[in-house]
């Protein structure tokens, strides 16, 4: 009968024979699930705090002229007044108008089905990641990551309500992140078929969808079309990790519909207004100085929030789970070393450094051109519209997430101690001495720790989103019934008193009626003259 013993934690293992067999990473093997089901228990249970808090969800700045906009206008009507008079973001128009179609219901249903659209997505791409690696897959550790990562996008920054909870701003900066990820989805699904249809029908797909989130969010043109066109030229057949064009030629279609989206964009009349409303300026080398001070302080702002931590540490444990988790090898396996059996050397050696520097340019990159936009368009303060960085948050927490696996991946290699190549077990490989198993212990216990605490760093966030949220939610029903009340009864004007939350605006935001267009959509969604100030 076989035997361990704790202090062991699994270094050897007494087979049916009696005959000991080498397996230093037995006992961390065994507890890594149990630390992961912990961490996606808490963040789980974070996010299902946000999903639910859209039930308490109600009107608040641009919601006021949506809601109205899409009742008395219809979907196309709104779709319209965007293309003509407003921005130019059809696809958002046509989206806010589905959205709005049955009032109130779409945008407190949204926040649900954004952790859960993004949530499964990453999930099963870090499946199929893993499956074209042929590495295991622990689900436990997996679905930690990730929850984890959705965790700190929508509640780790100075945002929250407006990330998760605020429907004009998910639409056009968190909604587009979600639409990315289900896209390469698509092309991983399409690439294993090796059906001509399918894979022209995701090349088709890639253009139509690129187009659509050309017209929804610029900051997220920026980002993904940087990121596509870095992962299409890395797919080359020529650079000797892909066998056919199909992935190139998929980035090329999202990159070109990009570029047709945010060209109907920048021509449409409402985008030439808008633009008419603060003209840019020309591009100077203090122009560029300020820009790189904003860029610079979104970028002092998130690094402020150590919880982002979390991520790397989530990725180290997912890391350690892939490589401590038992397999067969198979011909074309990654080896130890994470170089694909089957490809050179030389190719895989350049293709690996790639993908580990590649990223963060990218971000950088990405993250400037978004600081610019946004200093375009809002002038000195556009870089504090936090909504906006989704579209660079994401990629970041990923890159971060990404960096721990490898890192983990590589320690959990090195814990696990083989014996040498051709050694059977009990044929000379000796046990890690008791420094090196506490060692290992501690490494994981720390980590575990890290990826806890920052999970639990979000709890304050969570608890003042959930306060604000449900109070102002009693206070606007309260007010909601008698505004309607006096409506009813044939008053053209009535009294209302703002209910800020999230940073956003409100009606009286500014002392000129004719200028305060929240007070102007408030009294079109109450079907009213004029509101007043309470």
């Amino acid at each position: 009968m076989s035997r361990t013993t704790l202090s062991d934690l699994g270094d050897a293992r007494m087979s049916d024979d009696g005959e000991q067999s080498t397996d230093p990473a037995r006992g961390l093997r065994q507890v890594l699930p149990w630390i992961a089901l912990v961490i996606a228990a808490g963040a789980g249970a974070l996010l299902s705090v946000g999903a639910f808090l859209g039930l308490y969800v109600r009107p608040t700045s641009d919601d006021w002229c949506a809601l109205w906009k899409t009742r008395d206008l219809g979907v196309f009507g709104i779709t319209s007044d965007f293309y003509l008079t407003q921005n130019g973001r059809v696809t958002n128009a046509l989206l806010t108008g589905l959205l709005y179609s049955d009032g109130m219901r779409g945008p407190k249903l949204l926040p649900a089905f954004l952790v859960v659209a993004l949530g499964s997505g990453l999930f099963l791409l870090a499946r199929a990641t893993l499956r074209a690696l042929r590495l295991p897959f622990p689900a436990a550790a997996v679905a930690a990551a990730v929850l984890v990562l959705e965790a700190l996008l929508f509640f780790a920054g100075t945002r929250a309500y407006q990330v998760l909870l605020w429907a004009p701003a998910t639409i056009s900066h968190t909604l587009p992140s979600v639409l990315g990820v289900w896209a390469v989805l698509s092309a991983v699904w399409a690439a294993r078929s090796r059906r001509r249809c399918a894979r022209g029908t995701a090349v088709g797909t890639a253009a139509l969808l690129g187009t659509a989130a050309g017209m929804l969010s610029e900051p997220f043109v920026a980002m993904s079309g940087l990121v596509a066109a870095a992962a299409g030229v890395l797919c080359l057949p020529r650079f000797g990790r892909t066998r056919d064009r199909f992935a190139s030629t998929w980035c090329a279609a999202w990159c070109l519909g990009l570029v047709i989206g945010l060209v109907l964009l920048t021509t449409s009349p409402g985008a030439r207004w808008r633009r008419a409303q603060q003209p840019k300026e020309p591009l100077t080398l203090s122009g560029a100085g300020e820009t790189v001070r904003d860029w610079y302080r979104i970028w002092e702002t998130i690094g402020g929030q150590w919880a982002y931590v979390g991520a790397l540490a989530a990725g180290v444990l997912l890391g350690l789970a892939v490589a401590l988790s038992p397999r067969r090898p198979r011909d074309g396996d990654v080896r130890a070393d994470g170089e694909d059996a089957g490809a050179g050397r030389a190719s895989g050696g350049t293709f690996r450094v790639a993908v580990l520097v590649l990223p963060l340019p990218l971000i950088v990159l990405g993250s400037l051109v978004a600081a610019y936009g946004l200093r375009s368009g809002y002038g000195p303060t556009g870089w504090t519209y936090a909504r906006t960085w989704t579209s660079f948050v994401v990629p970041f927490l990923l890159a971060l997430c990404g960096y721990g696996a490898w890192l983990g991946y590589r320690l959990g290699r090195g814990l696990k101690s083989p014996a040498p190549a051709g050694d059977a077990p009990g044929s000379g490989a000796q046990p890690s001495p008791p420094g090196v198993r506490a060692a290992r212990l501690a490494a994981l216990v720390a980590t575990g720790a890290v990826a806890v605490a920052s999970t639990v760093a979000l709890v304050p966030a969570v608890r003042t989103l959930t306060t604000q949220t449900v109070a102002r939610s009693l206070a606007w029903d309260r007010q909601d019934a008698r505004i309607r009340a006096e409506v009813a009864a044939g008053r053209s004007e009535v009294t209302y008193r703002p209910l800020h939350i999230g940073v956003l605006a409100e009606p009286f935001f500014t002392k000129v009626y004719e200028k305060d267009w929240a007070a102007r959509c408030t009294a079109g969604y109450y079907g009213v003259d004029r509101i007043n100030p309470s």
